[in-house]
């Protein structure tokens, strides 16, 4: 059964009583490296955390929970407070159970049961996630619903195919970008179930829809922008052109979008023609270099945290999509130090980007 928001209050006064102590007065934000899947952790001044997703399972479920764990111990954390899954792929929970065997997980979230079913996600929904969130609570979300943080707003703006329909505050001026926008195939999958939460600092915004898709982006989007403008945008769906079109990303118009892809996932040029057209857009930041963007579209190494193990001497300048089919090779393993992209933000909306793994960090100020 659904908790209800007052349940999510409740959840805050129990996290609170052992909230870390932190001196920071950022909120730090880990994109973390999980290979083309998704973990990004969120830690307020207050010590509260927020975790979205927990990377792939199987094999690599032991490798991405120690790379989430490395942020959090950098975090300085001893529990995460709230894990929202955004929806039931494996490279978005797979890493949970592991996860949860090295650290207290107290408030799991998600959007309800899958639409998708599939022999991992069903073994785990019916026999393993309930003795999880059994140990803390949880919440299946709806639009419109807050996730009670100290010092942050934090509001569901999607969830199990469903938009608020309310704008946000300061949102719902009319979208221009709506009237070119062409539809694609329905999705049916769980990607349009997404939890996406929007969060607000201060003056500093940042926007994380999971993999929500191109059609749902115009549902939330259109033909008013419920969202309103944003400081950072954490790119929907790893890169992929099946999500991110111009009526979200245009529209919010964020001075910084980090890409969470992984070398043989994302960033394909129609994705990266959005991105590098949208007002506003300063710097657009790179988990991986991507294979598919080729020079052509990718960005300059300082902003990419993790390159190709086995680096080539020279690099195309065209894409380079790998052979189709049930033969086609394996994307290329990377086996060295996964390398994660930091966000420390002030509440006066200025905030640094740090490449962890060149030390690499551009500060932007805060906006008149």
């Amino acid at each position: 059964m659904r908790a209800s928001i007052t349940s999510l209050v409740v959840a805050l006064a129990v996290v609170c009583a052992v909230a870390q102590t932190r001196t920071a007065r950022t909120l730090d934000i880990y994109v973390v490296d999980v290979e083309g899947g998704n973990a990004t952790l969120f830690v307020a001044p207050s010590g509260g955390s927020v975790l979205i997703d927990t990377g792939n399972g199987g094999a690599a479920g032991s490798r991405d929970a120690g790379r989430i764990m490395a942020a959090v111990k950098d975090a300085g954390l001893s529990q995460i407070d709230h894990l929202i899954t955004t929806h039931w792929h494996g490279d978005h929970f797979g890493g949970m159970s592991e996860l949860s065997s090295r650290i207290p997980i107290r408030h799991f979230i998600d959007h309800g049961p899958t639409v998708e079913p599939q022999p991992a996600s069903t073994a785990f929904l019916q026999d393993v996630y309930p003795s999880l969130y059994a140990k803390g609570t949880h919440t299946i979300a709806k639009p419109g619903d807050r996730i009670a943080v100290a010092g942050l707003d934090w509001r569901v703006v999607a969830s199990g195919g469903q938009m608020i329909k309310a704008p946000l505050p300061g949102a719902g001026r009319t979208n221009p970008y709506c009237a070119g926008f062409a539809p694609q195939a329905a999705d049916a999958s769980e990607n349009a179930q997404s939890v996406g939460s929007a969060v607000t600092f201060g003056k500093f915004r940042v926007v994380h829809l999971g993999d929500l898709t191109w059609n749902k982006e115009f549902d939330l989007m259109c033909p008013t922008n419920r969202i309103g403008t944003v400081d950072l945008f954490v790119v929907s769906h790893h890169g992929l052109p099946i999500s991110n079109s111009a009526v979200l990303v245009h529209a919010i118009h964020s001075r910084v979008a980090i890409v969470n892809n992984g070398t043989r996932k994302g960033g394909q040029p129609d994705t990266m023609k959005i991105l590098y057209t949208a007002p506003g857009m300063e710097d657009l930041w790179q988990m991986h270099f991507s294979l598919l963007s080729g020079q052509e579209y990718t960005v300059p190494g300082v902003f990419i945290a993790n390159p190709i193990d086995d680096q080539p001497a020279t690099m195309p300048v065209a894409s380079m999509p790998p052979p189709a089919g049930a033969g086609a090779p394996p994307p290329p393993a990377h086996n060295g130090p996964a390398y994660w992209v930091k966000v420390s933000a002030q509440a006066d909306g200025s905030f640094t980007v740090t490449n962890t793994r060149n030390r690499f960090s551009k500060t932007y100020s805060s906006l008149p």
